[in-house]
């Protein structure tokens, strides 16, 4: 049964799956089981085999499986394709979220760029499989994982399947080699930046606001802090080694709290530091180093609580993909006339499917990482098609 891909990423985009990224939330539109009940009547229609993998509550990966013409448990190929099922949250958008709109050759909406369009371009080719079973095909198994925006759960999780005993029918055996869907603008990501994510606190003593001199003004220590943290980001970092794919270090505080109320001399502020890594570097040595050049710098006098890691992600290194890359670079070139091997400074899946999991992988899929968690997201329908035709054909090119 071949796909509508623009009907299926409209209704994919309709169907709320908001990560709530850590927060204390409530709500229909939180998690993704809705996704995944619309993925397992997918599946149905198509007449595949397919499983559900419980990661958390509401929260579950889906796998789907087409056999090859020599299956893996004989000695056969493996391919996985790899796609998130969740959302960043929509606060601040400018458009409808939810509403799939098509304009100018454009489909906007929550999710249509990150990463649904890449989701249903892997579900037009898999459902072209399907109908068609071309001679010498790889098995090809479709994941859809959970909670990928905010600690990569999702595919930790699936890796436990080939990497512990397991009662799963569709992944026996570690895969040859993995394609996961992010905007790539249909280039081939063979190297990306990992994360590590904290909470630094600072510490006062509460008072009156008209008598501020008897308290310890915690947000005033912060002010410093930051200031150490703009040093390191613009000073410090760009003089570290680059990566010759995705460049340098980089340092981001992206939230700040404290205080009480207007009248009252806070006694404890909070920012949220983020720090890229480069392929190659340990979160924990890169932690180690911030903390360390803050508490160097002048003005910091006092002690700063750091918190352990949140969020750990690791990078993607371009060591041992190349032979799948080449695969899709030509699949691209032959299909659209472009695809180039880059670089990306951003994270995804495919560093823990290729960390933990041990699987060679790759990035690709239509649109950009520009329109990604934007007030106003949007997918060209163009690449859509494009990606999906690439993807078909890499699978049939995989055996050549």
């Amino acid at each position: 049964m071949p796909l509508d891909l623009v009907a299926t990423l409209s209704e994919l985009v309709s169907i709320p799956s908001v990560n709530p990224m850590g927060r204390e939330v409530a709500g229909d539109q939180y998690y993704e089981h809705h996704v995944t009940a619309y993925l397992e009547q997918l599946f149905q229609r198509l007449g595949v085999t397919y499983e559900r993998q419980f990661v958390h509550p509401k929260r579950e990966n889906i796998l789907a499986r087409l056999d090859g013409s020599t299956p893996p448990e004989d000695g056969g190929p493996l391919l996985l394709f790899e796609a998130h099922q969740d959302t960043v949250p929509v606060e601040g958008m400018t458009i409808e979220p939810w509403t799939p709109t098509v304009r100018d050759g454009l489909l906007y909406g929550r999710g249509s760029c990150d990463i649904k369009g890449g989701l249903t371009a892997m579900l037009g080719a898999f459902a072209r499989f399907a109908a068609e079973r071309p001679s010498r095909m790889p098995t090809l198994v479709l994941a859809c994982t959970v909670n990928e925006e905010h600690g990569y759960t999702g595919a930790t999780a699936l890796t436990k399947l080939w990497n512990a005993p397991s009662s799963s029918k569709l992944l026996s055996r570690r895969p040859d080699a993995a394609v996961i869907a992010e905007p790539t603008s249909l280039n081939v990501v063979v190297a990306h930046k990992g994360t590590v994510r904290w909470r630094a606190h600072t510490h006062g003593r509460a008072a009156h606001s008209s008598q501020p001199h008897l308290g310890d003004n915690a947000i005033y220590k912060m002010g410093r802090v930051l200031a150490a943290c703009q040093r390191y980001a613009e000073e410090f970092a760009p003089a570290l080694p680059r990566h010759p794919l995705c460049g340098g270090v980089t340092l981001s505080v992206g939230t700040i709290h404290g205080g009480l109320s207007v009248n009252t001399v806070p006694d404890r502020a909070t920012i949220e530091i983020d720090r890229r890594l480069l392929p190659g570097e340990d979160p924990a040595q890169a932690l180690r180093q911030v903390i360390d050049y803050i508490a160097g710098q002048p003005g910091i006098d006092f002690a700063i609580d750091h918190e352990p890691p949140f969020l750990q992600g690791p990078a993607l290194a371009d060591v041992g993909n190349d032979v799948v890359a080449d695969v899709l670079v030509e699949a691209a070139r032959r299909t659209i006339g472009r695809g180039e091997k880059v670089g990306v400074p951003y994270g995804t899946d495919a560093a823990t499917l290729a960390g933990i999991g041990g699987v060679p992988s790759i990035v690709f899929g239509p649109g950009s990482i520009d329109q990604a968690h934007t007030a106003d997201e949007w997918l060209p329908l163009a690449e859509l098609t494009q990606a999906s035709d690439v993807l078909f054909e890499f699978v049939r090119g995989y055996c050549r």
